[in-house]
């Protein structure tokens, strides 16, 4: 085993203890410590819209992510599951990093885009799908993620539909989804479900 000399700084170690009891380095992420129970796990618990939303439960980034993918479903019928499975694991990485609006993001920086990147990344690798996902996949699912954000926001987060449409846009082509906040244990199970799903027909 090699030894650090005296004058040595031991590299920078930051890793966080899953349920399924994997040690996943956030700086340095590898997609074998990387479980679909634990991803579920946290997502389900991450509210959207820092909780500002309405309901008797926080509407999770996990119901978020299954919204995505139905979006993306919709938009292109017929797309190979792996970009299917692309869209819902989205934001997976904010299963460790949380879910920071957008001006927060900014305010913190390229630190965190490049850790949100980096497990991002890693999280693909693990489940199959390319690391860089090709652009015309990437652009698929940006627009639906704002689709969702609009939805999301007119329906939850108290905008109005003019207020949305200058963040998010307005949605064309999609068809209204019923968005309704469920219980950390329903949106997880139904998390891990569609992964399933989607996974199995990958192979």
């Amino acid at each position: 085993m090699t030894r650090l000399s005296k004058t040595e700084t031991p590299p920078p170690c930051a890793w966080q203890r899953m349920l399924s009891g994997r040690r996943l380095d956030l700086l340095d992420p590898s997609p074998l410590d990387i479980e679909v129970e634990d991803i579920a796990q946290g997502l389900s618990r991450v509210a959207r819209w820092n909780g500002q939303t309405e309901g008797d439960w926080a509407y999770s980034v996990a119901q978020h992510s299954l919204l995505v993918e139905a979006i993306v479903r919709e938009l292109r019928p017929g797309y190979a599951e792996r970009w299917l499975l692309a869209a819902l694991l989205h934001d997976a990485a904010e299963y460790v990093l949380g879910d920071l609006i957008t001006p927060f993001k900014l305010a913190v920086g390229a630190d965190y885009k490049k850790l949100e990147t980096r497990l991002g990344e890693a999280i693909r690798i693990r489940f199959g799908i390319p690391a860089n996902l090709p652009q015309y996949v990437a652009d698929t699912i940006e627009r639906a993620d704002k689709a969702s954000a609009y939805f999301e926001a007119t329906r939850l987060a108290g905008f109005g539909e003019r207020e949305a449409r200058t963040f998010f846009g307005r949605p064309r082509g999609i068809a209204l989804p019923t968005i309704r906040p469920v219980p950390p244990d329903a949106a997880k199970e139904a998390f891990v479900a569609r992964h399933a799903k989607l996974l199995a027909r990958m192979t």
